[in-house]
């Protein structure tokens, strides 16, 4: 316990797509007394791939439970002796996980993938948030739901994802059966890393995450938690032993999972019985690290985005078609939190340079930066050039697996920089939809607050997303959010702080520096959303008519004009 006078701090740990991340933060002001990184040794930066299914994305177990032990003794290590940290003061421990990231376990609630006989398995592993291979589970789970009238996917934007909980386990009960069946339960990576490090897990007493059960597995209050055994017997009835094995209720990440287990606690250098809050995922504790609020929208960019929002409890909401969740409690508890998301963001630029980009940009230098500084000095619709950003699929607005990337308007003038450009426009027309998607639906969008790796080390991508959405991009003042969020939650479990909104007040905030919309850049872009929008509902909404007979014109006029030709 903190003496009168002493500081006293929380442990937030962020579980990426690449690594994991502890943070010691100052619980007085949100300041991070000190980080430390861990890689995930498994794979190809952390992620089992199959070079026969590109649709394949899982990870190893153990590299969560090292990756604990590692990331919180280095960071506890790495605190600087002039900031009087004592691991005595650490009031509480936070927890964020990538979601949806399930992975079956046995009875006493340790990975299959633990097991020799299932420790080279893929389908013992993790499911990685953005592992596609359920994509027909997916849509014959929206095709029932909908066949048997029944209300599950009117909170989950009308369609469910591959990516999402019941998909992944209901695929491995069809292509895998002996993982199926060699498993007693399955659980969130969310849920797991709070249940491991506390000793509470029991499948069927774990507590269990609203944030990962209301968005990614189709629980709700109004109908009684998960879905019901009728309706999972009828896609399966294997499936009704998930669900009777899942806790009764699920709950918001303001209450403790359990107090940190003695023998964690030795190995990473803390006193036993420290809070640990409830696991959510990171976008979601992201967003309490940026200060959401009613009216903020926070968009956490990275591999991928999460666009998160707010809403009273006591307010009316529509259910938003598209959205990954309207969910109560969820982010903010007593609030309802919103979800959506591009499938892929940086995961776009970062396919183009490993796969695309000349040797002029690679030989030397970092690739990216390389692009960014020809990139920089084009104009809005200088290169003629007009992409989807659907490369890894559509999350929102569309909830569509089986959708690909696009590129219009390539000549064999094309330059690579033209094309990063276009691919970074892209993923800007896909954000300005999710915002129009909001607003339609009465959900005003007040301000945008960024976060994430891109957010924080990219101006280019930013200054662009601010044209393109015609309204400031903010940057949240953490550079670690996520994480940062998750120490929020810690400081609420352990007794610093009566709430959430309370603690953010306190630990979080935004930077001086803010990206402001350029009115000529604003209304050239105005004009090519309006060609991505008729690009978007052409490929992506069916029976639908759209004219695409002039585009292609209407981009090489574009291209005229701001170059100045005749």
């Amino acid at each position: 316990m903190a003496k009168r006078g002493e500081r006293r701090f929380a442990i937030g740990v962020d579980y990426g797509t690449n690594s994991v991340r502890a943070v010691v933060v100052d619980v007085a002001d949100g300041s991070e007394a000190a980080a430390s990184v861990f890689p995930y040794p498994s794979g190809d930066h952390g992620v089992i791939l199959d070079p026969k299914n590109p649709n394949l994305a899982r990870q190893n177990p153990a590299d969560y439970v090292e990756g604990f032990y590692r990331s919180v003794r280095g960071a506890i290590r790495a605190v600087p002796r002039e900031v009087g940290f004592r691991a005595e003061n650490v009031v509480g421990i936070g927890i964020d996980t990538t979601g949806s990231t399930p992975l079956p376990v046995d009875q006493a609630g340790l990975p299959l993938a633990f097991k020799k006989q299932f420790q080279h398995h893929p389908a013992a592993q993790a499911w990685l948030w953005k592992d596609h291979t359920s994509f027909q589970e997916a849509i014959e789970i929206t095709e029932k739901a909908r066949a048997m009238g029944l209300p599950y996917l009117a909170k989950c934007g009308g369609t469910y994802s591959s990516e999402w909980f019941w998909s992944k386990i209901l695929h491995c009960r069809r292509a895998h059966p002996k993982v199926f069946q060699a498993a007693y339960a399955w659980v969130e990576l969310a849920d797991f890393v709070p249940g491991f490090i506390t000793g509470n897990l029991k499948p069927e007493t774990m507590p269990r995450s609203i944030c990962a059960a209301g968005h990614k597995a189709m629980y709700h209050e109004s109908w009684g938690g998960l879905p019901s055994e009728e309706f999972l017997a009828a896609l399966d009835p294997e499936l009704v032993k998930v669900r009777r094995r899942y806790a009764d209720r699920a709950i918001p990440s303001d209450r403790e999972a359990g107090r940190l287990d003695p023998a964690v606690a030795k190995r990473v250098g803390l006193p036993a019985g420290i809070p640990v809050a409830v696991g959510a995922f990171d976008a979601h504790m992201g967003a309490v690290g940026a200060g959401i609020k009613p009216g903020t929208l926070v968009k956490i960019i990275g591999t991928s985005t999460c666009d998160m929002m707010v809403v009273p409890l006591d307010q009316d909401l529509p259910d938003i078609p598209g959205l990954c969740g309207i969910v109560p409690h969820s982010i903010v508890p007593g609030m309802y939190g919103l979800e959506a998301g591009q499938s892929a963001v940086g995961d776009i630029f970062h396919w183009f340079v490993q796969h695309l980009t000349p040797a002029a940009y690679s030989a030397k230098g970092d690739p990216h930066a390389n692009l960014t500084r020809q990139a920089e000095t084009l104009k809005p619709g200088e290169s003629g050039l007009l992409a989807l950003d659907w490369n890894n699929g559509n999350r929102t607005i569309l909830v569509d697996p089986l959708l690909t990337g696009l590129l219009v308007g390539q000549t064999l003038a094309t330059t690579a920089p033209e094309i990063y450009r276009a691919l970074v426009e892209a993923t800007a027309f896909g954000a300005l939809t999710i915002i129009q998607r909001f607003e339609e639906y009465g959900v005003a969008v007040k301000e945008v607050v960024n976060c994430g790796g891109i957010a924080e080390k990219n101006p280019f991508v930013m200054q662009i997303y601010a044209d393109v959405c015609n309204r400031p991009m903010k940057l949240s003042r953490a550079s670690q959010t996520c994480a940062l969020g998750a120490a929020v939650f810690g400081a609420v479990v352990g007794g610093v702080y009566k709430s959430v909104e309370q603690a953010q007040q306190r630990m979080t905030g935004t930077k001086a520096a803010v990206f402001r919309p350029r009115k000529a850049a604003a209304e050239t872009y105005a004009e090519l959303y309006q060609l991505y929008r008729r690009l978007h509902d052409a490929f992506g909404l069916p029976n639908v008519q759209i004219e695409l007979y002039d585009v292609m014109k209407r981009l090489i006029a574009v291209r005229k004009r701001v170059r100045g030709e005749k």
